[in-house]
């Protein structure tokens, strides 16, 4: 029989709902069951495309044994952390500080009252070295409760004072960041740098994107040449890994070693729109073709797979089929042979493919030779090697999607959509790309009509049906969403609705008294504690998101009250930014551009005459950080303030060029235009 959970939407609660746990979603119900029936409280939080989710859940959830434990001895309730970030959050900072470590599946134990006591992430189902049976952990907590009732409650009440300082350090008396803060943090980055690999450690090993995304700017601004080669190899070495999908695009979320080979196959939005964005940057900087096919190929794959009929964009891919991690994605030998005949030997060279495999006895693809070396080695020319991989690549697409395929998350989240919006329209601005271009208003026009009500946004949507208040990161990542769509349109209604939902966020997420953003609203459910997430994690803090929002609105709206609330934030945390990039990449990108200047770009004139989207062209080929676009007809202003006083000269469309009080000549020829960004974007930052 069906538990709880059946009512729910979201499709990781409802992988739980025929569990024989009697499971809870998180809500008033539980808490007060707990508090009547005096039950510690046993919290489980996971999402659906979580590998080592799904395993405990086979093994205890499923098991009769174990759900009878749980339900006599607690309350038990299950959270999927992709809705609820906020519970996420506290209760992740509760396991780092018992255990030095966090992940998921997160299994904590509570008091009534929501105060936690013990906490863990995966326990399996029998007692391994350093890691005791689920069993055993409810045995023992259940026995701890009844006995150490008072012992356990003091705990739980040092750990929420611990957590609550926390979410408040460095609230105030901090210190305006300066030059040396960039260069501060990008020769820690450089220190860290794996050289022979690419990106930052050791297994397992994430994509930087945040990181990568400030040393490109770092690149551009002083002129740093390593600081480029550390992007563009990086990026590279993850593109010719296992870590991408070399038949369907996309990334996954991480690698389990450090040469990008062995991916955790599930494949985050996230990820991807962070990917997206780097690689429309990163081709800007070099012209690099083989970055400009992956941020293609990506797009490709979320238009694809990951696209609702409405426009709104899926969380995820699961890492599992049929019961086992990545086997939608390897493939034997033999298989090869059967399916690509003489392309055959030609695909195995370039892509890896050997009898024995590389995973389990299966192949992972991974671009193993160069393209040229491996056709000089089958003993056919490039040309003809180009046209062998493009013929098998979709002759094992199409034989892939008869597989069984990975669960999808198919719930549309307002943050990652925002993340994601950003960076189609980015790409579709950089390449000029007009499928692309439809994709992105199609979801701007689906957040705008679905998720954002009044200026606030809404967290989640499924099968027409919208949920939860929105967070910090709702707010200001679907905001910037929006004028990413702008920069590409040239439509102030974006403008205007991005605007809307910066009020929004001011008035309910800032504290005027603290002087800093939470990351729940004023008026949302009362927890242990008002969640504070400054750090830059898988994704961007709702902090930093917001800073940038605020930094970009001030410049298109020539609005001081906006740049004094992100300078003051960004004064809270520069100090640790510069000591701990790695934890703070996206906001070290607000960093420069207040400290440098965002680099201001009016082009005027109609948006159809070709001379005006020649300046377009020109300015969609630079990569200029910190970069503020605003375009119209001549005498439109608006909301957009930007766009005050210019006019097209000579009857030609126009470019303007400034940074910070200092303009440029107005130009009307893209070399010149091309000349000036060149040298706006060029500032000197080193001590």
């Amino acid at each position: 029989m069906p538990n709880r959970l059946a009512n729910e939407t979201s499709p990781y609660l409802l992988q739980h709902a025929d569990n024989p746990v009697d499971w809870f979603p998180w809500g008033p119900e539980a808490l007060e069951k707990a508090r009547t029936e005096d039950k510690p409280i046993l919290l489980s939080i996971g999402y659906a495309a979580c590998h080592w989710c799904h395993v405990m859940a086979h093994e205890s959830f499923e098991d009769a044994e174990t759900a009878r434990a749980m339900n006599e001895g607690f309350v038990n309730i299950k959270v999927d952390r992709e809705e609820r970030p906020d519970i996420d959050g506290i209760y992740m900072q509760a396991v780092q500080a018992m255990t030095g470590h966090g992940g998921w599946p997160m299994t904590m134990f509570l008091m009534p009252d929501g105060r936690p006591f013990y906490g863990g992430t995966y326990f399996p189902p029998e007692d391994r070295p350093g890691l005791p049976a689920f069993k055993t952990i409810l045995r023992s907590v259940r026995d701890g409760y009844a006995r150490k009732r008072e012992s356990l409650a003091d705990s739980a009440g040092q750990l929420l004072t611990q957590i609550f300082q926390s979410n408040l350090v460095a609230a105030r008396g901090g210190t305006a960041p300066t030059l040396q803060s960039l260069e501060l943090a990008y020769r820690s980055l450089a220190q860290r740098y794996d050289i022979r690999h690419g990106g930052f450690g050791g297994a397992p090993k994430f994509p930087a994107t945040m990181v990568m995304d400030f040393l490109l700017r770092y690149w551009k601004r002083t002129g740093t040449a390593y600081a480029l080669e550390m992007v563009l190899d990086s990026f590279r070495k993850m593109a010719r890994g296992g870590i991408y999908d070399q038949l369907g695009g996309g990334f996954a979320r991480y690698s389990v070693d450090a040469v990008w080979l062995v991916p955790h196959f599930e494949k985050m939005l996230y990820d991807n729109a962070l990917l997206v964005r780097l690689g429309a940057h990163l081709w800007q900087a070099t012209k690099d073709e083989e970055v400009e096919r992956v941020a293609v190929e990506t797009v490709d794959w979320l238009e694809r797979e990951m696209t609702s009929p409405a426009g709104g964009f899926y969380s995820s891919l699961d890492a599992d089929s049929e019961g086992h991690e990545g086997k939608f994605y390897v493939w034997s030998e033999a298989e090869i042979d059967s399916l690509l005949g003489q392309d055959s030997a030609a695909f195995k060279r370039y892509y890896g493919v050997t009898r024995g495999g590389n995973f389990e006895g299966g192949n992972i693809l991974f671009v193993a030779a160069d393209r040229s070396a491996a056709a000089a080695r089958s003993g056919i020319t490039r040309p003809e090697l180009d046209a062998a991989l493009a013929r098998a690549k979709k002759i094992l697409y199409d034989a892939r999607a008869r597989r069984v395929w990975p669960g999808r998350d198919e719930k549309i989240l307002a943050a990652w959509n925002g993340l994601m919006l950003r960076g189609v329209a980015t790409a579709a601005r950089v390449f000029r790309h007009d499928r692309f271009r439809r994709i992105a208003l199609r979801n701007a026009e689906f957040l705008a009509r679905e998720m954002v009500r009044d200026g606030r946004v809404m967290r989640s949507h499924k099968e027409g049906v919208t949920r939860i208040s929105g967070f910090l990161e709702d707010q200001a990542a679907v905001a910037l969403g929006f004028l990413a769509v702008y920069e590409l349109t040239h439509d102030q209604r974006w403008v205007d609705d991005a605007r809307k939902i910066a009020d929004a966020m001011i008035h309910w997420f800032w504290d005027d008294e603290k002087g800093f953003f939470f990351d729940t609203a004023k008026d949302a459910e009362a927890l242990i504690t008002r969640p504070r997430e400054s750090t830059d994690n898988a994704t961007p803090s709702g902090t930093s998101l917001a800073v940038e929002l605020l930094l970009h609105l001030a410049e298109l709206q020539r609005d001081p009250d906006l740049r004094r609330r992100a300078a003051f934030t960004l004064e809270t945390l520069a100090e640790a930014a510069a000591k701990y990039p790695s934890a703070f990449g996206h906001l070290l990108g607000s960093v420069d551009m207040e400290l440098n200047g965002a680099v201001q770009i009016a082009l005027v004139g109609k948006s159809d005459d070709p001379a005006f989207q020649a300046l377009e062209r020109v300015v969609a080929e630079q990569y200029v950080p910190s970069m503020v676009l605003a375009g119209g007809a001549a005498g439109r202003e608006g909301s957009v303030k930007l766009l005050e006083g210019r006019t097209i000269r000579e009857g030609k469309p126009t470019a303007y060029v400034c940074r910070g009080y200092t303009c440029d000549a107005p130009v009307t020829e893209p070399s010149e235009l091309a000349r000036q960004l060149e040298g706006a974007a060029r500032v000197q930052t080193t001590v």
